[in-house]
């Protein structure tokens, strides 16, 4: 079939639905309406354009096949060095999928309701359903002896973080209390062992009021079934028993000459992030670049995500072509805003460019010489700073909104306080020669003022009062002015 026909044939069946879902051969998915998808003929050629969590791309065609409304594409591009294989699929079929998955969830929220039931005697279900938004979770009510009722939030996709679990568990409870009939004041949220343990943490961080009103429960899977057990409260004051990780010290990490010379291609852009495997380099917080030391040699790999080739005489040129295509769409008047160059990394590009400016949130604010490099656990902190008085601050960045932000930013917290009070940060050198103050680390969250999340002042209320945090908020506009144009202090309620 000639591509003029090929043009026709394919955009008939794509206008014949309302919504697809794309499936990378990796096994992701993602959901589009029929105009986020484009099929163009140029050139003698046919392109197939999509958006995905990438942002939005544009293929060649190198070959397609429909089957029952099923699309498969072989797409190429960059001169077929990268190839991929996705197929579009109505979502009437994906629907059928989706009502299997949500049969399976249904199903382990009643397994979940019965083990309640059977570990706590005399408690009577009164409703097991799925979450209406998304059906990731199980919500459950039973009413205890005492004709009290009492909420169950469970992860039923086991994908949630624990940060995730607490904010929607922190939320329905709020709906919760408000009902007119039978208002609910208590949640328990019910997780496996290690994201209960996790969650015991989190709840350490909650105001008094909230720490009374959820309760953290593990359950585990016995030969009998499978066992619930309420964990005891942790106490803030009690969190610094942990044990934290070794910090490695600043002086082992030394720029690579291949580092040197890349970042001279355009020094205001790149900056380098040290890891455990060598160096990886950034065009405005976009990784394009890594340099590895293998057998006393350097070597260098380019490219954006798995689509990778090593730097040597003979792609010289190929690399130099990439950079301009940084140069020319990873910029704040970009002349195709929905390429992937602009859209992937959008926090790590208010990073970079945060970083060099660091003092528009606090004139009194010292960036550490290695905080690129610095992880509390195996989490990576957008920015940890030094305020002259010798305080330290936790800087959290979003670009869109996050509900769960407040409780990503104070488990950060958490884990930098675990490595002040023991010593670690000065031991590790990660100040230099600056001196930390003996006081808790302070909060900075910043993100553009519309990329704060509507729950966020709300759910802000619910940490602790002994945890400083500052909201600052940011022009639009960033990428091409950054501007702070509001700073206000986080407390409690009442």
């Amino acid at each position: 079939m000639n591509p003029e026909n090929a043009l026709n044939e394919i955009t008939k069946l794509i206008n014949s639905h309302n919504e697809w879902l794309l499936l990378h051969d990796s096994g992701k998915t993602f959901a589009l309406q029929t105009s986020e998808i484009e099929i163009t003929f140029e050139r003698g050629k046919l392109f197939f354009g999509f958006l995905d969590d990438a942002g939005f791309q544009i293929w060649r065609v190198a070959a397609f096949k429909i089957e029952n409304d099923k699309i498969t594409f072989e797409l190429t591009r960059n001169f077929e060095k990268e190839k991929r294989k996705i197929h579009l699929v109505p979502r009437i079929s994906a629907g059928e999928l989706s009502a299997g998955i949500e049969l399976a969830r249904l199903e382990k929220a009643n397994q979940i309701a019965a083990a309640i039931k059977e570990n706590a005697r005399g408690a009577k279900l009164i409703r097991a359903a799925l979450s209406s938004k998304t059906g990731r979770f199980a919500q459950i009510i039973f009413e205890n002896p005492n004709k009290a009722q009492i909420a169950v939030l469970s992860d039923v996709s086991e994908i949630a973080t624990p940060e995730i679990l607490l904010t929607t568990a922190i939320l329905w409870l709020a709906k919760l209390e408000l009902r007119r009939k039978n208002p609910i004041e208590r949640i328990r949220i019910l997780a496996g062992k290690k994201a209960a343990k996790n969650l015991q943490k989190l709840h350490a961080l909650l105001a008094e009021n909230w720490r009374r009103k959820i309760s953290i429960v593990e359950i585990s899977r016995k030969n009998s079934g499978q066992k619930i057990s309420e964990l005891k409260p942790i106490a803030l004051k009690n969190l610094w028993r942990e044990k934290p990780a070794r910090l490695k010290p600043a002086e082992h990490f030394e720029m690579s000459r291949s580092a040197r010379e890349i970042i001279k291609l355009a020094p205001g852009k790149i900056d380098l992030i040290f890891n455990r495997h060598g160096e990886t380099l950034r065009f405005f917080g976009l990784p394009f670049a890594r340099v590895r030391k293998l057998a006393g040699a350097e070597k260098v790999w380019f490219g954006i995500e798995q689509n990778r080739r090593i730097l040597n005489e003979k792609t010289k040129a190929e690399f130099f072509d990439f950079l301009e295509a940084l140069e020319t769409y990873r910029r704040f008047d970009s002349m195709n805003k929905r390429h992937a160059f602009y859209q992937t990394a959008s926090e790590s590009w208010l990073e970079a460019i945060l970083k060099r400016n660091i003092k528009l949130l606090d004139p009194n604010l010292v960036l550490s010489p290695i905080y690129n490099q610095f992880r509390a656990s195996n989490d990576k902190i957008d920015l940890l700073a030094l305020r002259k008085d010798g305080r330290l601050i936790v800087i959290e960045l979003k670009t869109a909104p996050d509900r769960e932000m407040i409780f990503q930013a104070v488990d950060y917290w958490r884990k930098i306080e675990l490595h002040r009070r023991a010593g670690n940060l000065k031991k590790a050198r990660v100040f230099g020669d600056l001196e930390i103050s003996d006081k808790p680390a302070i909060v900075y969250l910043a993100a553009p003022t519309l990329s704060f999340h509507v729950d966020f002042s709300f759910l802000a209320k619910t940490i602790s009062p002994e945890i400083e945090i500052y909201r600052f908020d940011l022009n639009e506009n960033w990428r091409e002015n950054l501007k702070v144009t509001r700073v206000s202090e986080v407390k409690e309620k009442g």
